[in-house]
């Protein structure tokens, strides 16, 4: 009874896999937003035809209702907020995450014109020391809660963290004002942005969580209860 108790298993998750490769992103797929249900509220993101691998993956696996009941496992306030781990779903209370994903990756699509202002949605990936191509996570992504910048401050994040790169000053006007993280642009592969619910995006980054230490995981789980493509209602 054991041995097929186990094969019975077995063959659901063979079943899951399958269906999931099964799934088809079609042009009309692509003409939708994504609506992201939480345990805080409603965001709504809108994909980015410039990054198509990403958007496509990104499609594909809310499709498959890949992310309804994963958790945002790490935050940090005036930063980010990040999602897409599947060991999160039956994670115990404090459990640190994030080594969770799929078995693969995809090649990094980073656009110089797409740049970390807040609300934006990237993928997030490995270090430079064991990615030197910076391909993404096909499963974590973030979105960009940020700050806002003085001028001296964008000059030092040019200086020490982009290496001299310069921003461009439409950019640095947007940092100033809107906020964002500036020293992640020409790093990450953004494919996207929340276009309602950037209060939502604040709300989730003011939880209190365990730190640095315990991997910035909220002390009170923040579900993605479920996600969904829904049509556009209005046109950027």
């Amino acid at each position: 009874m054991k041995n097929f108790s186990i094969w019975i298993v077995l063959l659901l998750i063979s079943n899951q896999l399958f269906a999931q490769r099964e799934v088809k992103v079609h042009n009309r797929d692509r003409r939708k937003d994504i609506e992201l249900i939480t345990d805080s509220g409603r965001i709504v993101m809108r994909l980015s035809d410039s990054t198509p691998l990403h958007r496509d993956n990104f499609i594909k696996l809310v499709k498959q209702h890949y992310y309804d009941g994963i958790l945002f496992h790490r935050v940090i306030s005036k930063f980010m907020i990040q999602a897409g781990d599947p060991k999160s779903k039956l994670a115990k209370k404090g459990e640190e995450l994030g080594n969770g994903g799929l078995p693969y990756t995809i090649p990094a699509e980073i656009v110089p014109s797409l740049f970390h202002r807040k609300g934006v949605l990237a993928a997030a990936r490995m270090g430079d020391n064991v990615n030197p191509n910076r391909e993404s996570s096909a499963s974590q992504f973030y979105i960009v809660q940020g700050k806002t910048y003085t001028p001296a401050s964008l000059d030092s994040v040019e200086t020490f963290r982009l290496k001299g790169y310069k921003i461009p000053q439409a950019n640095r006007e947007i940092y100033q004002t809107i906020g964002g993280a500036p020293h992640l642009d020409r790093s990450y592969t953004i494919f996207g942005e929340v276009i309602q619910g950037l209060e939502i995006v604040d709300k989730i980054a003011s939880t209190k969580t365990s730190g640095k230490e315990g991997g910035d995981r909220p002390l009170e789980d923040i579900h993605i209860v479920k996600m969904r493509l829904i049509r556009r209602s209005y046109e950027l």
